[in-house]
């Protein structure tokens, strides 16, 4: 990994890389789908070259990204099945509740044409023949006929009342009929998913017993961890030297937010800023957040995101740049939302909380980098988080 570390800051002084750059300006000043393009590629090759030092160390680490990989993804089909299958309960419970006042009206309609045809059944034609024959006063022999027309006309409109009726409760029955058929295939598709959701973290919680094993065999819980802090501080360096050329957005300057932030999560703190670690020969660069799995996950920030991938000690890990050299980083996800070079509002749900990088528990770990710079999270919030 050192090694890696090395090559990488020898390949930035190379001249091939400073016109790659130079053409990366040209392309955020001028195309900023360019300048998206450039920051994927560039992005995507400190990926590989991470993955690829990973695999030659540590055969097991990679394993643990290929199957938490797989569980994000079966966890993000399954929570979009959950909400469609939500939203098909609901559309079904309507149309129920529509097809019960459907028939009530029709039933009202119906009974109101049936009282017309007994009262039309019970005068018949030999009232009017009657009336016609008895000479009584013309007058009102013209009322009552002006009142058989309109008695007449009203059991036309009842007619249509009804038949109108039926189209409404036929079409009610087949959009619930089609509702009922989704929400059948829903259920059939997310009992798939779970059981796929199930099986990649079984075969998850294999891969963290050798992890654990071989740490717990070597003694090299202290080596590994180096190693991945190595990791991430290439990933940072290579990020504010991708981004320092990238425009920003209009808005206040993250300096101006230090005391007014909220926590990205509600947890209590497992570990915090600074303290000593693998026996003391690390410190906390951020702060591991106890957050039950599922819990979301807020940006802290205006920003754009950087890093949205699978990182060895960090899990599923989200990076949002703020401009100024600020960046605020999200580890040990479950699921990721938000995608590489994606705009973000302070608030909006961006990853959710998990156990992703081998942890045993739920968890987020939280930082706040000034350049390569971890800085003291706590000052930047309202509040301190409760300790556990």
């Amino acid at each position: 990994m050192f090694e890696y570390i090395h090559k990488i800051a020898l390949h930035r002084h190379a001249p091939v890389l400073i016109a790659v750059f130079a053409l990366m300006l040209s392309a955020a000043v001028e195309d900023p789908e360019g300048q998206l393009k450039v920051l994927r590629e560039r992005i995507s090759k400190v990926q590989a070259e991470i993955e690829a030092e990973t695999a030659r160390r540590d055969q097991e680490t990679t394993q643990l990204a290929r199957v938490e990989r797989q569980a994000a993804l079966a966890t993000g089909k399954l929570e979009q099945t959950r909400r469609s299958l939500g939203l098909a309960r609901k559309e079904e419970q309507r149309l129920r509740a529509e097809v019960t006042i459907q028939r009530d009206r029709l039933a009202t309609h119906q009974g109101a044409l049936a009282a017309q045809a007994r009262a039309a059944y019970a005068g018949g034609q030999t009232e009017r023949v009657r009336l016609l024959l008895s000479q009584q006063d013309p007058g009102r022999f013209g009322r009552i006929l002006v009142y058989y027309r309109y008695l007449s006309e009203m059991r036309g409109d009842q007619i249509e009342a009804v038949s109108a009726d039926l189209d409404r409760l036929a079409q009610t029955h087949k959009e619930l009929s089609e509702t009922s058929r989704r929400l059948s295939e829903l259920e059939s598709r997310q009992r798939v998913e779970v059981e796929s959701l199930e099986n990649s973290r079984a075969e998850r919680g294999r891969v963290v017993a050798r992890l654990d094993a071989a740490l717990r065999d070597r003694r090299t819980e202290a080596e590994k961890l180096a190693a991945e802090a190595a990791a991430l501080e290439a990933l940072i360096e290579e990020l504010q030297l991708v981004l320092a050329d990238l425009p920003g957005a209009d808005r206040e300057p993250f300096t101006s937010m230090k005391g007014k932030l909220d926590w990205p999560a509600p947890g209590v703190l497992l570990s915090d800023y600074g303290q000593p670690r693998a026996g003391g020969s690390l410190k906390w660069n951020g702060v591991l957040v106890g957050a039950g799995r599922g819990t979301e996950v807020r940006a802290v920030y205006h920003g754009r995101v950087a890093y949205a991938d699978w990182l060895p000690g960090m899990g599923l890990l989200l990076v949002i740049e703020h401009g100024d050299g600020y960046m605020s980083l999200y580890g040990h996800n479950e699921v990721i939302y938000k995608q590489l070079g994606e705009w973000v509002q302070p608030g909006d749900v961006i990853a959710s909380a998990g156990d992703s990088g081998g942890r045993s528990q739920s968890a987020l770990y939280f930082e706040i980098r000034n350049g390569t710079r971890p800085e003291d999270p706590h000052r930047w919030f309202r509040t301190r988080l409760p300790a556990r």
